[in-house]
């Protein structure tokens, strides 16, 4: 497996003639990621957007992160996974987010300091807790690799939707439900992770 990926890597080098790869390679990727690829895609732009000022949602900085690796303003270095790339590059485009609402709030507030919980939610989060979801996110979704069932509450819970929701999205019984949310308990019970879905 190493192997053919060093392969590719070098194909993509003497192809291009650089380091880096182009918008072409950039595409194929995107094209080849899995299902399972783009919801870990999709749940790290949620992760890197969460709280971002401007009304800015996860889809925009996901579609902005996968434009500027397309059009060539950060370039993608072959031996760097495509996914932490993107979430490199999606954490990037926040942290300038953070940083131009922190100096436009200093010009408009020059006078006035900012009181303990306004400086905290203006905060763009701690570095570390984002490892750590993010780890705890990655986790979950090996742990319930082969279960349909925790998958289909997984995106429904990622998406914001209820219980009702969720069952009625993906045509599940309650009971079918209340099955899987138990078993996903116990396992998550087992392996110490927290466990908050209704």
């Amino acid at each position: 497996m190493e192997r053919i990926e060093r392969s590719r890597r070098r194909a993509v080098t003497l192809d291009l003639g650089t380091t880096d790869a182009g918008a072409p390679a950039v595409g194929r990727a995107l094209r080849a990621l899995s299902d399972a690829d783009l919801v870990r895609l999709k749940a790290l732009a949620r992760l890197w957007s969460r709280g971002l000022p401007g009304g800015l949602g996860w889809s925009d900085i996901l579609h902005e992160a996968i434009l500027r690796a397309l059009d060539g303003s950060r370039r993608w270095p072959p031996e760097v996974p495509l996914l932490a790339f993107l979430s490199g590059v999606m954490r990037s485009i926040c942290d300038e987010h953070w940083r131009r609402a922190r100096r436009e709030r200093q010009w408009c507030l020059p006078s006035q300091p900012p009181d303990g919980d306004d400086a905290a939610a203006g905060a763009p989060p701690d570095p570390e807790r984002v490892l750590a979801a993010a780890q705890a996110l990655a986790a979950v979704h090996r742990l319930f690799a082969a279960d349909a069932a925790a998958q289909k509450i997984i995106a429904g819970l990622t998406e914001g939707l209820t219980a009702d929701e969720i069952r009625r999205f993906y045509g599940m019984s309650e009971r079918d439900y209340d099955s899987a949310r138990k078993r996903m308990r116990r396992a998550l019970l087992r392996c110490g992770l927290a466990w908050s879905a209704p």
